[in-house]
């Protein structure tokens, strides 16, 4: 297993696949190179100070040294985004949840690239011209 490092590596998985856990969330991508497994690890400053964003890493790093490397699918990146209930939630846990969500990755369908998950029927430019037929086609310009 490599690490990630480079910042468009972390925003390419962003864009993949996701799984919840009450102490992190997984985002997964599958790669169309034959390279190792790559992780990610990364807790935002809303988690708390310094200290404790650190401590919460450290505990993601051990969960994946502790899990068996066939729960992770080869030639894809994962990364592990902490949260602050990572400081307090008991570690045997956490490790199941990982199992958990990687498996939940697995089973979701990729997201195509190129398409929206919501589209929107309305853009600006039907906006003014659904707004000027509810007025009755009148516009509102002050005189």
């Amino acid at each position: 297993m490599d690490r990630l490092r480079q910042r468009a590596d972390f925003l390419a998985v962003a864009n993949g696949t996701r799984a919840n856990s009450a102490a992190f969330v997984v985002q997964g991508r599958s790669r169309d190179d034959d390279g190792p497994i790559r992780i990610g690890f990364t807790v935002t400053k809303k988690n708390g100070t310094a200290t404790e964003r650190n401590r919460i890493r450290r505990r993601l790093r051990e969960l994946v040294k502790r899990l068996d490397v066939i729960s992770m699918r080869p030639h894809h990146d994962y990364v592990l985004v902490g949260r602050r209930a990572a400081l307090t939630r008991d570690f045997a846990t956490m490790l199941d949840d990982l199992r958990s969500a990687l498996h939940r990755l697995d089973r979701q369908p990729k997201p195509q690239s190129g398409t929206k998950a919501f589209s929107s029927e309305v853009d600006t430019g039907s906006r003014q011209e659904n707004a000027s037929k509810q007025n009755g086609g009148a516009s509102r310009t002050p005189n």
